[in-house]
């Protein structure tokens, strides 16, 4: 996180910051023994074990909105509030989708190594525009309508689906509200902005991925588990999908042997989870959350 948001704590608060423990459990669980809050990204798994070695523990700052690392079941039991950084990082996702969607429709950008080999591919490498497709949004809340007003200032046409998002909500107003089934087969382009829960969890499948429009591209910053990343990439390898961009993963960190699977293809970008984490979002982040933990350490006071 930014160190300096940690400043606002005052000296009042004793913090211990090291970002080390996210990959050293022993330690994290000793130094959770005495602190009555715990700040954390998406990859500290705090579970019954974390809960049972911090007895003290009455807050958790979540570096981000996705919540699927945090046992909320347990955390309720025990009284621990947990508080994400909720829209604090909305800007960096947003605009990492939309330079997604440009770089995967032109598909121009990666033409550097024959261009410096002395080819000059130019036939071969023109795109398309995305003015006048139809952006799938799968999930519209808050990160999905900031994608949807960027979009449509480019010029294209909006597409939604999402259950929970009550029919006469404001924000339907200018966006066509599908079903799942629909979305599907009318996207142009399709980006997900679903949480990680039993009933996403593989989400977009075999089938789901048959669905779609031919020459498609998916675009996925919400959580790893959501996409069959197998049938993804076989899907890519036929050319059923002009292309994908991929931010999470099934297992994070990507391992070498995870990402054999992608090995070869030129039509998807895949980047370390990185999609909401920007130095302008990251500080925004940061002292949001700090200000959370400060807020709800002084109510319980």
């Amino acid at each position: 996180m930014d160190e300096e948001a940690l400043t606002r704590f005052g000296a009042e608060v004793s913090v211990f910051y090291d970002p080390t423990l996210v990959e050293d459990r022993p330690s994290l669980l000793a130094a959770v023994a005495e602190v009555d809050a715990l700040i954390v990204r998406n990859r500290t798994r705090v579970d019954a074990e974390v809960l049972e070695a911090a007895p003290r523990l009455r807050v958790i700052g979540r570096l981000g909105v996705g919540l699927d690392n945090i046992d909320l079941n347990a955390c309720a039991v025990r009284g621990v509030t947990v508080r994400p950084a909720t829209g604090a990082n909305t800007l960096s996702v947003a605009e990492y989708v939309i330079a997604a969607m440009l770089m995967l429709v032109r598909g121009c950008f990666d033409a550097r190594a024959q261009m410096e080999a002395g080819d000059w591919p130019r036939t071969s490498l023109i795109g398309g525009e995305i003015a006048g497709r139809r952006l799938g949004l799968l999930g519209y809340g808050e990160i999905a309508r900031a994608v949807a007003e960027r979009a449509r200032a480019l010029g294209m046409e909006i597409a939604a689906h999402d259950p929970y998002l009550p029919a006469d909500h404001p924000a339907w107003n200018g966006v066509a509200r599908c079903d799942f089934g629909n979305l599907l087969v009318s996207a142009d382009v399709l980006s997900l902005h679903v949480p990680m829960t039993p009933e996403t969890r593989g989400l977009i499948g075999q089938t789901e991925l048959a669905r779609m429009k031919p020459g498609a591209v998916l675009i996925n910053t919400a959580r790893g588990g959501v996409i069959d990343e197998e049938a993804l990439a076989a899907a890519l390898r036929r050319g059923d999908l002009a292309g994908a961009a991929l931010d999470v993963f099934a297992q994070e960190p990507l391992t070498a042997e995870a990402a054999q699977k992608f090995a070869g293809l030129k039509n998807i970008f895949l980047t370390p989870h990185v999609a909401g984490v920007t130095t302008e979002g990251n500080g925004r982040v940061s002292r949001l959350t700090v200000e959370n933990v400060i807020g709800e350490l002084k109510r319980l006071e």
